[in-house]
């Protein structure tokens, strides 16, 4: 009787003692899946609505594989240069619906400023609105130069009649926003409207500095189109550096 109780114990022992493997095993799993992590891109600030991205406000973070979505960004030279549709929280893993390559509206320190027809002395007829262009003036008393360092971004280019000059059967946005370079070429070829307004993206201090040139007659700007617009929001197709 004795050895048949020790051995009904001895296999409770064993089948609890597997039990409890088990369980550890199963414990020790779940762990694992736990700690798997995906690295995201953060902000490293507070990025309000309208900001372009650049790379000293973006860090990354590691977030469990189990919290990750598709659209979290995680390489840099996918969203760099694209600004803010939504303000975007310190740390904040950034999504691709909050982030637009679009980028016709003014930064939050800049307004639209439509430049007077008498302060142009020229202007490509290759630019289209969402473009980045180089300004420089131009005067008889001095020597031409380049007006700022840095590009603008062009809001929108007008015929006489109030339109947008492009081609309506292919818009130059949207294969702008498509990455599609022949597209994109193509609607700058075909579209045969003169350009006769040209309103800029600027800041405060850089239209007074415009004004200040031109509203005396004596030096005009020159408006040149740049290709850094493609080159900055798909460095892939040009080979540039973002």
């Amino acid at each position: 009787m004795n050895r048949k109780k020790n051995l009904i114990i001895s296999l409770l022992a064993a089948v609890l003692s597997g039990v409890l493997v088990y369980s550890i095993y199963v414990l020790q799993l779940k762990q694992i899946e736990l700690q798997e992590t995906v690295e995201v891109l953060v902000p490293s600030r507070f990025v309000a609505t309208g900001e372009q991205l650049t790379a000293d406000m973006l860090t990354t973070k590691w977030i469990a594989k189990a919290s990750y979505e598709p659209e979290m960004a995680t390489s840099v030279a996918d969203i760099l240069s694209l600004e803010t549709a939504v303000p975007l929280g310190q740390g904040e893993p950034i999504l691709s619906w909050k982030i637009s390559p679009y980028r016709l509206l003014p930064k939050r320190d800049e307004s639209t400023f439509q430049i007077p027809r008498d302060y142009v002395l020229s202007v490509s007829n290759g630019i289209r609105a969402g473009d980045q262009v180089v300004l420089y003036v131009s005067g008889e008393a001095s020597a031409s130069s380049r007006l700022f360092d840095q590009l603008v971004t062009v809001a929108s280019v007008k015929t006489s009649g109030n339109l947008e000059v492009d081609d309506p059967k292919n818009p130059n946005l949207l294969s702008l926003a498509n990455g599609d370079r022949q597209k994109m070429y193509a609607s700058r070829r075909d579209a045969n409207a003169m350009i006769d307004y040209v309103n800029l993206n600027l800041t405060e201090a850089q239209w007074l500095q415009i004004d200040e040139l031109c509203k005396q007659g004596q030096h005009k700007l020159v408006i040149a189109y740049s290709p850094m617009t493609m080159d900055a929001i798909h460095p892939e197709l040009t080979g540039g550096q973002s």
